[in-house]
């Protein structure tokens, strides 16, 4: 009876280990063979469990329609954990879904601040959204010193376009506004110069 005993834990600590075995990069490589069932196996328990990125990818599925029916409210749900933790991507999906009306009501001003959360945390899609929102003359939010900041904090970063952006803002200010928007994206990088080592 005792063996019979033994053998059901040591079943249950193989399967204990297993479990504790499955990672978010074991996750990770069953999402890129696209093996979205095992991803999503993996990677829920772990998002429920407070894991940051877990829940990021969590948002992506649902808010792609990866491996699950696309569900607009399930990728907030998780977008917006992982925004709870400071997850920059998981902001920024976040403040896209937001500003488009995707699964809630479309506010810019809370799209912004999302927006804002994100690229203070280094996400460098979310400076450029920022530099839109601010370099468009017609808006009430313009502010081309504000554009030239962000523009330039993603040009630091490497992101797409954002040194043609930054250098079409800066042709329609004055030297006084670039020379404001040099000593704001000067503050910003002191402040914040860890974010700013692109991967």
């Amino acid at each position: 009876m005792r063996a019979i005993r033994l053998l059901v834990v040591a079943s249950s600590l193989i399967l204990v280990s297993a479990a504790w075995a499955d990672t978010f990069e074991n996750g990770m490589k069953a999402y890129n063979t696209l093996d979205y069932d095992t991803a999503f196996a993996i990677w829920q328990p772990l998002a429920e469990g407070g894991d940051a990125e877990s829940q990021f990818s969590l948002g992506m599925m649902y808010g792609n329609g990866f491996g699950v029916m696309m569900d607009d409210a399930q990728a907030i749900k998780w977008y917006g954990l992982a925004a709870e933790q400071g997850h920059p991507k998981a902001l920024f999906n976040l403040a896209v879904m937001h500003q488009n009306g995707w699964g809630v009501p479309p506010d810019e001003e809370h799209a912004t601040t999302l927006y804002r959360a994100a690229a203070d945390a280094g996400e460098d899609e979310a400076m450029l959204a920022l530099g839109r929102h601010f370099s468009m003359d017609f808006s009430d939010a313009y502010d081309p010193v504000q554009a030239y900041k962000w523009y330039s904090l993603a040009a630091l970063l490497n992101a797409m376009d954002a040194v043609g952006k930054r250098d079409a803002i800066a042709s329609r200010m004055s030297a006084e506004q670039v020379a404001e928007g040099k000593a704001l994206v000067d503050a910003w990088s002191k402040a914040n110069g860890g974010k700013l080592a692109a991967d």
